[in-house]
């Protein structure tokens, strides 16, 4: 019989064992039962095979002997599909690794993958996981997964996420995104040009300049047509519910953001924080 090297045996009895394995083409049936209680019972997780074409009897007994070994993968609010995709290749030594997830879609969690796992396999896994997280959250809070009603808010979540420094922040500047949006304002704000390889890189007046990208938020109105980044439960949060204020204007202050909402006590909160680090 045939297999993928790694495979996944999710947590149940025997009888749902054989269930799963049976859905992903595996020849075995409720008659193997017996021989695999002979063996001893595969514990729930990743197995990694160690090959792909087996008798069914060597299969069985892999399937009940082996595991995979593991590498652990944490994805953090803010990070980019270009520095996730550059990790988990490395972490799990697959070549050029990339998946066709949508920027912002991953959930940021810590995933234990083995090694020896198909990339393809690596990205069903990752968009399985995630959808069902945003879809979680989106039925939880509109009571409907509406993609492009909850994309939009995932974009918005984005910004918020390179922005805010902690969750009293975040729904602020989620009302300065809101208020501005509704004024017809351009947004201007340094966090959606931190996207994919430009991550980590610090935003200047020629970056601004040059970019001619979507996610210029200085040189184009609205918002950008996709998420900057990863993003928290709480930048979602704070997204769909900001705080109930008039402000439009912020900038960094230290540690902290000062909001103002007038251009005027703006310049005035540049002049207070220029030489605070």
């Amino acid at each position: 019989m045939k297999s993928k090297r790694v495979i996944f045996i999710p947590k149940g009895n025997i009888n749902y064992t054989i269930k799963t394995l049976q859905k992903n083409g595996l020849d075995v049936t409720k008659l193997d039962i017996l021989l695999i209680k002979l063996m001893g019972y595969p514990q729930a997780g990743w197995v990694d095979l160690k090959g792909r074409e087996f008798t069914k009897g060597d299969f069985l007994y892999r399937l009940t002997h082996n595991k995979a070994a593991l590498e652990k993968i944490t994805i953090i609010p803010g990070e980019t599909n270009y520095f996730i995709y550059k990790q988990i290749g490395k972490k799990l030594k697959i070549k050029h690794f990339y998946c066709n997830i949508e920027e912002g879609f991953i959930k940021p969690d810590t995933y234990e993958l083995p090694i020896g796992m198909k990339r393809e396999d690596v990205c069903k896994y990752l968009y399985n996981k995630s959808i069902m997280w945003h879809k979680y959250l989106a039925k939880k809070i509109f009571g409907v997964w509406n993609y492009k009603t909850y994309k939009k808010y995932l974009i918005i979540a984005s910004i918020i996420q390179k922005e805010a420094g902690n969750f009293k922040e975040m729904k602020l500047i989620s009302a300065v995104i809101h208020n501005r949006l509704k004024k017809g304002m351009k947004l201007q704000m340094d966090g959606s040009l931190n996207y994919g390889e430009y991550s980590h890189t610090k935003i200047t007046p020629k970056r601004i300049k040059n970019d001619n990208s979507f996610y210029n938020t200085y040189k184009y109105f609205g918002l950008p047509k996709e998420p900057v980044c990863v993003v928290s439960q709480e930048a979602i949060i704070a997204a769909i519910f900001p705080a109930k204020v008039k402000y439009l204007y912020f900038v960094k202050c230290g540690k902290h953001q000062l909001f103002s909402t007038t251009y005027k006590k703006h310049l005035e909160n540049i002049r207070k924080c220029r030489y605070i680090k």
